[in-house]
């Protein structure tokens, strides 16, 4: 059965969803992502992707409070990606209360220190975050893209150890319109080993079961949940 991962990103405090990663687009939903946390660990979900788009867009961790206070007051299993650019964010995630964290742009730009942390906290606490636009691995909040193509990029840190990836194809994130299925199955096919987590365009409960059906062994998913597309009750179903 597919695991599910609903998403609090995080701008200046608030729960928010942007479309297409664009920052001129947040609207925001809660005021207080921890009222957000709570509602999910009620219904019997038990993971949480938690992101920092300030962090993301910036130089380091902004909102590690809200992480932490996640954390102290739930028992969900966080992964926490967004502004972790050096050893003192990673740290940081960790000890605010994290257990896994997701790192994107520094698996591009600093390589050599992505694999010291894959090396020093092992495979089950780093996620390599692999985003794309175009087939082309984007950074930096998904303001910049790089010349990394995703599959080669995968290949790669597969050989190296990486077990988790959390992939969003950016033109469907936000957006409503369905997950990028064909990207997930070219993944699926060349690396069966890698746990996928799939995330961008869920709209329904239908491209979960989609996603189930084709094997994805799990997906993030955050504003259709926000918009009532899909309720906690329906999603009880896959527990």
């Amino acid at each position: 059965m597919i695991e599910l991962i609903p998403a609090i990103d995080i701008i200046h405090g608030k729960c928010v969803r942007l479309s297409q990663g664009d920052y001129a687009t947040s609207r925001t939903y809660s005021e207080n992502p921890l009222d957000i946390a709570k509602e999910i660990e009620s219904h019997g979900l038990r993971h949480l992707h938690v992101v920092d788009l300030d962090g993301a867009a910036s130089s380091h961790i902004v909102n590690y409070r809200v992480l932490e206070e996640i954390a102290s007051h739930t028992s969900l299993c966080i992964d926490f990606g967004g502004g972790i650019k050096d050893d003192k964010d990673l740290a940081i995630a960790f000890e605010c209360g994290a257990q896994m964290a997701t790192i994107g742009s520094l698996a591009i730009k600093e390589p050599e220190r992505f694999l010291g942390w894959l090396e020093q906290y092992g495979s089950e606490k780093i996620i390599l975050g692999a985003d794309a636009r175009k087939g082309k691995i984007a950074i930096n909040g998904w303001k910049d893209e790089s010349r990394e193509d995703i599959l080669p990029f995968l290949e790669k840190y597969a050989s190296k150890g990486i077990k988790k990836v959390i992939c969003t194809d950016i033109e469907r994130d936000g957006m409503l319109q369905g997950p990028s299925t064909e990207l997930y199955q070219s993944i699926l096919q060349k690396l069966p080993e890698l746990c996928l987590i799939a995330s961008g365009g869920i709209s329904s409960l239908q491209d979960i079961e989609r996603l189930d059906h084709m094997g994805v062994p799990a997906v993030i998913f955050g504003k259709a949940l926000y918009e009532g597309r899909i309720t906690l009750k329906e999603l009880e179903r896959f527990l």
